[in-house]
């Protein structure tokens, strides 16, 4: 909360003739900003620590009633749920390299096309450097060989 210090100006009427609400010394002393800034802290806390208990209470509560039952269908239990996260994982991982799949083909696609999408510009770049390095290595070839091609040299 901020302090709102303003004084009143008699030259600065509003229209009506009134003095305006902003006009008025409005001031709030800091003891009165403190004390509501406590209460609102312990409020707020007090009731954090309250639900804090009630939520332990709940779940040492649901333990004690559900050990028993968990030490009868252990047997059972734990397969099932060793199965239930293969399962899960499995049809994660599944969709999960669906979209990845659907994503690099909708990507090639837009290169194909003649778009222009993201990362394309590297691409680019390494195919011609690539090319270059083939002429480059062509052209070294030939003149290792006296400038005759593979063709001729075959031919001899």
């Amino acid at each position: 909360m901020t302090e709102i210090h303003q004084t009143y100006n008699p030259q600065h009427q509003p229209y009506g003739g009134g003095v305006s609400h902003y006009q008025q010394q409005q001031h709030v002393s800091p003891r009165v900003h403190q004390a509501v800034k406590a209460a609102t802290a312990i409020t707020a806390g007090g009731s954090l620590l309250i639900l804090s208990g009630l939520t332990l209470a709940g779940t040492v509560i649901a333990l004690t009633i559900a050990t028993p039952l968990l030490v009868i269908f252990s047997p059972v239990l734990v397969p099932a749920a060793i199965t239930l996260f293969l399962l899960a994982t499995g049809f994660l991982m599944s969709g999960g390299f669906g979209v990845a799949a659907a994503t690099v083909l909708s990507w090639i696609y837009r290169y194909a096309t003649g778009g222009h999408p993201l990362g394309s510009d590297s691409l680019d770049q390494a195919r011609d450097k690539l090319g270059y390095k083939a002429r480059d290595m062509k052209g070294r070839a030939e003149h290792a060989t006296g400038g005759m091609g593979l063709h001729a040299r075959a031919d001899m």
